[in-house]
């Protein structure tokens, strides 16, 4: 029979981590570990992974559901995934656990060249927003680290001064980095059009969620009409009918789908999700959602199983004081899993 529990772990950001939501200081996850009674030292392990005010299941009762999940799996022996559509963190937890123990219990969930230390995955480097000191400290650093795909969270600082540093970018970098932005919806209806084309200038690559979700009329005029690639994320959360999924993506089309298998439902709801993106013409990568360790190597085992060239989101690891000792390292701009490092304990 198979059996369950879960422990909660906070982690601690090394340094404050800004958007346009606010500013983020430790953020909660709840790792789940599944075993057969049979052979107790086997055991697969999967992250529940939250961030307050923007999980589709932050929500009261959170903890209390994961216990009736684990009670459920204790008293019948059997994992079962229906009714946990409304809580897309518990799905993909779970669904980590269930990969990992069918897969041998080692957190090698997706056996392939990356966990075998023989190719990496291409990842953007992340700039968190602050002063702009700050911000160019950051960007000065990913750089010199090797990163040739920089991402900025924008939206909580003035945006001129925002645009000063993308400018500034161009200027001592070229055209070798590739920029990508991350408005997290801060526009408004009544600035996003200047903005765009302020950004459009500087040759950005895509602008993800420039403006609130829900606002699907006006997220169509804007995909319609941009002059620079827009890429929808927190548009996503929430949706959770096929068919619903197929009228967003048709109605709004954009030029980027962002996978987030924490916030959206697993492995098997974003893999719905790229077969619709493919099948309306827009591109996808994967990001991580300030996942541990835990839930970022299933993710990053996945998405190099779906041969995405693209640079990934996979690189937001790295920001915890108190992350749990992996494999996983970053070099000169891409993500490796190092045969030679052993996992810490949960």
């Amino acid at each position: 029979m198979l059996k369950a529990d879960f422990k909660k772990h906070t982690f601690i950001f090394k340094t404050p981590g800004g958007t346009s939501r606010g500013v983020l200081h430790k953020k909660d996850s709840w790792f789940i570990s599944v075993w057969d009674d049979s052979d107790p030292d086997k055991k697969g392990t999967g992250e529940c992974s939250i961030i307050k005010g923007l999980s589709y299941d932050d929500r009261p009762g959170y903890e209390q559901k994961l216990k009736e999940v684990i009670e459920e799996i204790n008293s019948t022996g059997k994992v079962f995934f229906a009714g946990l559509e409304e809580y897309p963190s518990i799905f993909f937890g779970l669904e980590t656990a269930m990969t990992d123990l069918h897969a041998g219990g080692d957190k090698i969930l997706f056996p392939s060249e990356f966990t075998e230390g023989e190719d990496s995955i291409p990842i953007n480097g992340l700039i968190w927003m602050g002063t702009p000191e700050y911000m160019w400290q950051q960007i000065e650093e990913k750089v010199l680290s090797g990163f040739n795909c920089i991402k900025l969270k924008i939206g909580a600082i003035d945006f001129e001064t925002e645009l000063s540093i993308l400018k500034k970018m161009r200027k001592v970098y070229g055209s070798d980095i590739e920029l990508r932005v991350d408005a997290n919806g801060a526009f408004s209806s009544d600035d996003v059009w200047y903005k765009l084309d302020e950004l459009a200038k500087l040759n950005i690559h895509s602008i993800e969620q420039p403006v609130k979700a829900g606002q699907q009329e006006l997220m169509q005029e804007i995909c319609e009409n941009s002059p620079l690639p827009v890429a929808l994320d927190e548009e996503l959360i929430g949706v959770i009918d096929e068919e619903e999924k197929a009228e967003l993506i048709e109605f709004i089309k954009p030029q980027f789908l962002i996978l987030k298998p924490s916030l959206l439902g697993g492995f098997e709801m974003c893999e719905e999700w790229i077969e619709i993106a493919e099948e309306n013409e827009a591109g996808w990568w994967v990001t991580s959602a300030l996942e541990g360790n835990i839930g970022l190597n299933a993710i990053a085992q996945w998405t190099y199983e779906l041969e995405n060239d693209m640079p990934q989101g996979l690189g937001t690891g790295q920001v915890f004081t108190n992350n749990i000792k992996s494999p996983l390292k970053i070099k000169d701009g891409v993500l490796w899993y190092d045969v030679n490092e052993e996992w810490g304990k949960i």
